[in-house]
């Protein structure tokens, strides 16, 4: 927020206070201009899903070139000047370009050029890996698509090349708010707000069902850091682990002497380690195979019982209220695989939590974010 205010604040004393690129339309909403703008982001959330998949497929194209990666943006300065001579408009930031295609004065030649010689110099350089933005040559082909659809569309070239800048910034970037709010910004028709959002929907839609990744994130994910979907949440970040916990898990008695212990692992444990409570299911400690083991080479003497060995050790332990990401927390400070779940008062064993059950809540919610399935996972499973 801060940033935002400062260059608003200053803009007016360095440049002006108006809109970028000021411009009225006098079209008014209704039904059926908001469903033509949801097509037309259809369309330019196409386009931002084609120019995606082509971009990094230049990009490929440049690695298998025989040349040394110093070369690539030479090749790449190469395709720009030559696109300059096609048509000059694709050459730099096309402030001009976008004036045009907003205030409906461009030639429909020069839209034309843009939509196919801008796209193609822009992949080219992007791939060759020279330093480009993406934000301008995005307006300029996701408004030349929206102005030459609006050849044939109510309202004029210029109105449909606003929504074509909305739709192709929401499909391309994954941030349908940001677009349609950025598309009437520049051009102050805060009017045509709800025309932007409609054509930044339709571009959002198709760029979540067809593309993997944004445009930007992809990037980052060829480099082996993959970004994750926007609205993925951590599930054991929301869940208690009350809620997956195996409830009323099976427990040894204090009393227990080491010889009925050694016996009891030796033929019946189906775990690796079990809680130890005393005659009123209070938590005294955590016996596990690795104990038993040292107990049968003799450290201690059969009829000891259970209490004598665990004395007063304080053993880690979850509150069924705590977060599950917590818990996780737990078992890697200690190293242990199985954390007791006591409520606390008066510090009853009300279930435990085992590394297979956070992998399981891990494995379930995933599928869920890959199926779009509803509901929340349960493992209640005896423990």
């Amino acid at each position: 927020m801060v940033a935002a205010m400062i260059p608003e604040s200053a803009r007016p004393l360095l440049i002006d206070a108006g809109p970028l690129f000021p411009a009225h339309h006098a079209l008014a909403l209704n039904a059926r201009v908001l469903g033509i703008a949801l097509i037309v982001g259809i369309l330019t959330g196409t386009q931002a899903a084609l120019l995606s998949s082509i971009l990094y497929k230049v990009e490929d194209q440049f690695a298998r070139l025989p040349l040394h990666w110093m070369w690539w943006p030479p090749v790449g300065g190469l395709a720009v000047g030559l696109g300059g001579l096609i048509d000059a408009h694709v050459l730099g930031a096309g402030n001009d370009s976008i004036r045009g295609l907003l205030s409906g004065s461009l030639a429909l030649r020069a839209a034309i050029a843009l939509l196919a010689v801008k796209a193609a110099v822009w992949l080219i350089a992007l791939g060759s890996g020279t330093s480009g933005g993406v934000l301008a040559p995005l307006l300029l082909l996701g408004g030349a698509l929206g102005y030459l659809l609006g050849e044939v569309l109510p309202g004029g070239s210029a109105l449909w090349a606003l929504a074509g800048m909305a739709g192709i910034l929401s499909g391309a970037m994954r941030a349908p708010l940001m677009a349609a709010l950025f598309a009437v910004e520049l051009t102050g028709d805060f009017v045509m707000l709800p025309l932007t959002l409609a054509a930044s929907v339709g571009a959002y839609a198709v760029s979540v069902l067809v593309m993997p990744r944004s445009i930007l994130t992809e990037k980052v994910a060829r480099r082996g850091r993959h970004i994750l979907q926007e609205y993925t949440v951590d599930p054991f970040e929301f869940l208690q682990a009350s809620q997956v916990m195996s409830a009323e898990p099976k427990t040894l008695p204090e009393t227990m002497t080491i010889a009925e212990a050694i016996a009891f692992f030796g033929s019946e444990a189906r775990h690796r380690s079990y809680p130890v409570v005393d005659g009123n299911g209070l938590l005294q400690g955590l016996v596990s195979r690795s104990d038993v083991l040292g107990w049968r080479l003799g450290a201690f003497e059969d009829n000891i019982s259970l209490a004598a060995v665990l004395g007063d050790v304080s053993l880690p332990h979850a509150n069924p209220r705590d977060p599950v990401a917590r818990v996780a927390d737990l078992m890697v400070e200690t190293g242990g695989g199985r954390i007791p779940v006591v409520e606390p008062a008066p510090g009853k064993v009300v279930g435990i939590l085992t590394r297979h059950d956070l992998l399981t809540i891990r494995h379930v919610y995933r599928g869920s974010e890959v199926t779009r399935s509803p509901g929340a996972p349960t493992h209640q499973q005896d423990r």
